[in-house]
């Protein structure tokens, strides 16, 4: 990002205080220029820059016990997406999960309603509609919810423990009696 958009960006967002950003924007108000004193107050914008823009990409994180009755009673309102590799799937999934790989997911984000379904086999979930992500170990699922994000999607949730989680909650669960 450069100097410029830092500054474009920190100045359209009025609410981003001083004390916000520690060190990081010190601008001449006459020249809009980094501070001359501080050496590093260009790199420390762009810095704090990035880190404003990321802020509002946070997904709701949820948990087993927020994802285990979303796969008692489905929805077909919400979506439970695995986005690990086919090869990966074989493995195990979550019930009534579907799989839409992280490779291939901001591209098909971008087909229309008859080809994505044709492509993965479900509908293509609508920008309003609740989508939960979840990978292995949650660090691709974290990636999915802000490629959706950025493609306009507004009700993400990230299940952060993932496959890991599941399979080890569900494998020391009883058999229900």
């Amino acid at each position: 990002m450069s100097l410029s958009l830092s500054r474009t960006v920190l100045q359209a967002r009025p609410a981003l205080s001083r004390a916000a950003v520690p060190y990081a924007v010190r601008l001449n108000s006459t020249q809009g220029t980094p501070d001359a004193k501080d050496p590093n107050a260009a790199k420390a914008a762009e810095y704090a820059a990035q880190n404003e823009l990321r802020r509002d990409w946070d997904a709701k994180i949820l948990t087993y016990e927020d994802v285990k009755p979303r796969t008692q009673a489905p929805s077909p309102d919400a979506y439970l997406i695995d986005v690990r590799e086919p090869d990966e799937v074989l493995q195990g999934s979550i019930p009534s999960s579907v799989n839409l790989p992280l490779s291939g997911l901001a591209t098909s984000l971008h087909l229309n309603a008859t080809e994505f379904k044709a492509k993965h086999g479900f509908e293509k979930p609508k920008h309003d509609q609740e989508v939960v992500f979840y990978c292995r170990s949650g660090k691709r699922s974290a990636s999915a919810c802000d490629i959706a994000k950025r493609n306009g999607f507004t009700n993400i949730s990230n299940y952060q423990g993932s496959w890991l989680d599941w399979s080890a909650k569900e494998g020391t669960s009883k058999p229900a009696s």
